[in-house]
């Protein structure tokens, strides 16, 4: 991870983690360099990953395109969600020592 601008995102994910104690969060930039972040959504008659939710959020903010998402806590099960919109965005995983992954 080089681009400065997805450090930032690692903190997005890490603190939205942290503060919802949720089981993963995801933050991600889109194409125009906006944010936004979600956690893992699980209802009765819902199931998100984190993945899966920050897309869904971005989308209804009418995104065009996805440079960077980073996710933290579980894995995240569904990258095809994000690979699909934005072939050539870059995606992170963050486990609970810090350590980075490219997926």
């Amino acid at each position: 991870m080089n681009n400065p601008e997805d450090t930032k995102l690692v903190t997005l994910a890490t603190s939205t983690l942290a503060r919802s104690g949720a089981q993963q969060a995801a933050a991600l930039r889109d194409n125009t360099g906006r944010t936004y972040v979600a956690i893992n959504v699980t209802s009765p008659s819902l199931n998100l990953d984190a993945f899966e939710a920050v897309l869904t959020v971005a989308l209804a903010s009418g995104i065009t395109g996805i440079e960077s998402v980073v996710a933290t806590g579980a894995l995240p099960a569904n990258t095809k969600a994000i690979k699909d919109f934005a072939p050539t965005a870059t995606i992170f995983y963050i486990d609970s020592d810090g350590k980075e992954s490219s997926l």
